[in-house]
């Protein structure tokens, strides 16, 4: 059972907003590109990342990235107007790829991520409570302080702190998102590379499909020499060690089937290796 973490505001859940009249979701209250939101009617700077803040966003949104579903799109900073009196920007969000049917417009985001540094969980989750009431499905914060992740309970009206061993797994995802990769940078790394090497990532992919190739003709090539050294020693042709592994660290495939032929019938690995 997810700890419930208050945020001090339960009972504002539904505050501000005019639910049946609701502007379209990039309708803009504030000059996209600027350092600006608006919320609760109020216009607000949004300044720079600390390193902390900085930090954990980039991994962030590298994470959400890799693991975000087909037909699905990811997005950092993106605006999203909740209602008449708010246009403000998760850190990161995920939507689907198509445009609305209707408004041939982006879709509201399904998931939407905030980080917690400078500002308060209370604020964060009176953001939270407006995205759910817009309809954003899902709405998570990662606590940087505290090292903890939550996620917004509408039922609640409160955050509710997920187990750190756990994993968020949603139709908007691919791969369920490990949750300890969220809170802590060294992990991050691992948790993209293990998403898309799951997502069957068309690079990665390729490179494995090369190196089962390589490791196919190195172990076909390694065999071919042992066959070489096998025949030599099976029909009485001495050689030295250092002989020996020159015969067995050779790849080349054209000089190691001329060898084996000529293994068949030479007198001394000096007349094996006449072409060197």
């Amino acid at each position: 059972m997810p700890e419930e973490v208050s945020s001090g505001m339960a009972s504002d859940a539904r505050a501000g907003f005019d639910l049946p009249d609701l502007p379209d979701i990039d309708d803009r209250l504030v000059e996209p590109e600027t350092p600006y939101e608006i919320f609760d009617g109020e216009l607000v700077r949004v300044p720079p990342a600390d390193f902390d803040h900085a930090q954990r966003h980039l991994q962030l949104c590298a994470l959400i990235e890799a693991h975000t579903g087909p037909g699905f799109a990811a997005g950092c900073d993106l605006l999203t107007r909740t209602s008449k009196i708010d246009d403000f920007a998760p850190d990161a969000s995920v939507f689907p790829a198509a445009p609305d049917p209707k408004t041939g417009r982006r879709q509201l985001e399904q998931l939407a991520f905030e980080i917690v540094s400078t500002q308060t969980l209370a604020r964060a989750g009176r953001k939270a409570a407006k995205l759910t009431a817009r309809g954003v499905r899902r709405v998570f914060a990662i606590d940087v302080e505290r090292s903890r992740a939550l996620e917004w309970s509408v039922a609640l009206g409160a955050w509710s702190m997920l187990d750190a061993a756990g994993h968020i797994a949603d139709p908007a995802l691919e791969v369920p998102l490990p949750i300890e990769a969220l809170i802590h940078r060294a992990k991050a790394d691992d948790a993209v590379a293990r998403a898309l090497v799951a997502k069957h990532n068309p690079v990665i992919d390729a490179v494995r499909a090369e190196d089962r190739a390589e490791g196919k003709a190195e172990g076909k090539a390694e065999g071919k020499a042992e066959d070489i050294v096998t025949l030599l020693v099976a029909r009485g042709v001495s050689l030295d060690q250092w002989q020996r592994d020159l015969i067995l660290a050779e790849r080349d495939p054209a000089r190691l089937e001329h060898w084996f032929i000529r293994a068949m019938t030479c007198t001394s690995v000096a007349a094996l290796l006449a072409d060197l």
